[in-house]
């Protein structure tokens, strides 16, 4: 897969057959859908495409996440959620024989999804459990760390839904699983196997799930969402709505570039022209950037075709060892 943007000859929801999509920041945000997601998924729906939701959050169960998205006009049946509880059981269950004694640090959706693949749940490192597996919950204190950090030291293995640092809530930006992930490595010096996203068994899981042969992840955070599309080699849309911001994009690392950008999930209904270069400048339809002396410069066409022009230059000077101004980079609004 290329390692810069790609094009399409028609719409992403006529390209792909089934759409991973995150959750928070890219379907809704705090207790809001985003205006555009509903409409956005219907239309994909009805030209074929199949959705299935994917979240790094392992708190809340399949059915209780289908029924939120279905309370905000998102339709969703409990089958099409993949959740990061979901995929930490199958890597458990990889490492660990069922029937073993797992201490489990998380909510609801970890402890169910840890009953479903056969362990055995226990409170306490005074049971000897065989693993530990640590989800998000807004509800973990000292004691729970202190447990898991018991049972690690006396030889548990360690597992960890994700290693998400924050998560965006109506608020601002929280502390996310990986930050509290660290309280725990820190006390035991032990680093956990993780499932979630940027890991890529969670997509590939997600994407059998739903049928899929030709899939697209859609997500807002380029160190999770985009990466793990990287890492999975699935093509990836990264959407404004969430974390990620256009500047983001234009400095992304390689291995978190998105194969197409857009607005918000309304841009599935859109052909994504390829950009390609001609006399040292990037063009996106009517759009075009270049560097010059490490100073990004980008005019015409549309904010987006501007920005996905910005991208293509910027990446290729990065990876030609030049550098860009970041003091002088465009805005895109």
């Amino acid at each position: 897969m290329s390692a810069g943007l790609i094009g399409t000859e028609v719409a992403l929801q006529d390209t792909f057959d089934v759409a991973l999509v995150d959750l928070d920041g890219v379907a809704y945000k705090g207790p809001h859908a985003i205006p555009t997601a509903p409409p956005a998924l219907e239309e994909a729906r009805g030209a074929g495409m199949a959705i299935m939701f994917v979240t790094n959050n392992a708190n809340r169960e399949p059915e209780t996440v289908a029924d939120h998205l279905t309370e905000l006009g998102m339709p969703c049946a409990p089958t099409e959620v993949m959740t990061a509880a979901q995929a930490g059981a199958e890597l458990l269950a990889e490492h660990v024989p069922a029937g073993e004694k797992v201490l489990v640090v998380g909510g609801a959706g970890l402890r169910t999804a840890v009953t479903a693949k056969g362990f055995a749940i226990v409170e306490s490192a005074d049971e000897r459990p065989s693993a530990v597996i640590q989800g998000f919950s807004p509800d973990l204190g000292w004691k729970q760390f202190a447990e898991a950090t018991y049972a690690i030291n006396a030889g548990a293995r360690f597992f960890a839904t994700n290693l998400d640092l924050t998560i965006p809530n109506e608020r601002g930006m929280a502390p996310g699983n990986g930050s509290l992930v660290g309280v725990v490595r820190t006390a035991t010096g032990v680093t956990p196997l993780a499932a979630g996203k940027p890991e890529p068994a969670m997509l590939r899981l997600a994407a059998a799930k739903a049928g899929g042969t030709r899939p697209v992840m859609i997500g807002d955070r380029l160190d999770t969402d985009l990466k793990g599309a990287r890492a999975a080699d699935v093509p990836g849309l990264l959407v404004l709505t969430g974390v990620s911001t256009a500047r983001d994009a234009i400095l992304a690392a390689p291995d978190e570039r998105p194969s197409f950008i857009g607005a918000d999930l309304s841009t599935l209904a859109e052909t994504h022209p390829a950009p390609f270069l001609v006399e040292n400048w990037w063009h996106v339809r009517e759009a075009r950037a270049r560097v010059t002396e490490g100073r990004l410069v980008a005019d015409g066409g549309t904010p987006m075709d501007r920005l996905r022009a910005a991208c293509a230059a910027a990446w290729a000077a990065a990876d030609a060892g030049a550098k860009v101004d970041v003091e002088t980079l465009p805005h895109f609004g």
